[in-house]
């Protein structure tokens, strides 16, 4: 099969398009064509250049959330066909004592595309019990983003900062696939939406997706803004997952008290950004670090989506062979939404 292998940690440079065996299905996997992958910027472009926690073995595949359709199950396979289109979960349940993390439901886990071989690839190979069903109505692009995002966003609005009707949530990094997420269950749940993000561009996509209101947090202040929005109340939560020093001490500062902040990532790079302790303290705030889905999480987001109730951001897609361009693009900044890999396009972007 073709694949994008990486044999060295670096720049977009080291990810070589390229033959490879076709994985070998076990007995409990399934293999999946891949008809769509995203490229993260934590899971994709920091594995790749050797700045993650975790460090893959070499030579290495990328690709945390592939989807397509099924080609081949193993042989004690009962619930998954040929012809089923699903979704791979970033989840691999495992018996390594030193895993990523556990799951609710699954125990320990690594994470497909860091720990095993992912979907930079015609066909992957993971577990049947970690693929989830895709409904017709939804296109295998869209699928990719849903299944990356909307299950930890559920997590994240519904049971770490329990939004609830007339409450009011800022989600900063607004019009990337977790802010996006986040924004459709707060107005789900009835919540009143301020989305944050760095260009006037992606504050509009961000508002297209359901929020109320919006704040360019390059050119505006961030505080003042979510403060003038509400009267002087602030928010009742907020979902960081930007992690940049001065934004994150801004967003501190506009939550009310008793106040949540959910976070899963760090999308401007930092892993460190300073924390008002005093603050914290007296207004009586909670900080959790969320990157989980709970139990079935993932099925009902792709029902939700089938239903039709789910709006995706896509910015850029690729041709599998062009993935170093689509690291380049998500590196320098340069769309709204997610960029995606598509195996089946040629390299002008023609389904081949």
């Amino acid at each position: 099969m073709k694949a994008v292998v990486m044999r060295e940690f670096g720049g977009p440079e080291v990810l070589k398009y390229e033959d490879v065996a076709t994985p070998e299905v076990g007995p409990g996997d399934v293999l999946v064509e891949v008809r769509a992958v995203s490229v993260n910027r934590t899971l994709d472009l920091i594995v790749r250049e050797n700045k993650y926690v975790r460090r893959p073995a070499l030579p290495h595949i990328l690709g945390v959330d592939p989807s397509g359709v099924i080609v081949a199950v193993g042989a004690n396979v009962t619930d998954r066909k040929v012809g089923d289109r699903v979704y791979c979960s970033v989840f691999i349940p495992t018996d390594d004592p030193s895993a990523h993390l556990t799951l609710p439901g699954l125990g320990k886990v690594n994470f497909l595309g860091v720990s095993t071989w992912g979907g930079y690839a015609q066909f992957v190979k993971v577990p049947a019990r970690t693929v989830v069903s895709i409904p017709s109505s939804v296109a295998f692009h869209d699928a990719t983003v849903i299944g990356r995002h909307l299950a930890t966003a559920t997590n994240q609005v519904e049971g770490i900062c329990q939004i609830q009707r007339g409450q009011r949530l800022l989600v900063m990094g607004a019009s990337g696939g977790l802010g996006s997420a986040a924004i459709q269950v707060a107005k789900w749940n009835g919540a009143e939406v301020v989305a944050a993000a760095g260009t006037d561009e992606r504050v509009a996509a961000a508002i297209r997706v359901g929020a109320d209101h919006g704040i360019n947090y390059r050119t505006q202040d961030l505080t003042a803004e979510v403060m003038r929005i509400t009267g002087g109340k602030g928010v009742d939560a907020v979902c960081e997952n930007v992690a940049d020093p001065d934004l994150f001490r801004k967003a501190l500062y506009s939550m009310t008290h008793g106040a949540t902040m959910a976070t899963a990532g760090n999308a401007s790079g930092n892993i460190e950004v300073p924390l008002d302790i005093r603050r914290l303290y007296l207004y009586q705030l909670r900080i959790v670090g969320e990157p989980r889905e709970q139990p079935g999480g993932l099925a009902e987001a792709f029902q939700k989506a089938g239903d039709g109730g789910v709006k995706t951001i896509i910015d850029k897609v690729f041709p599998l062979s062009r993935a170093a361009e689509g690291h380049q693009r998500v590196a320098g900044r340069e769309g709204v939404g997610k960029v995606i890999l598509d195996p089946t396009l040629d390299d002008r972007g023609s389904k081949s």
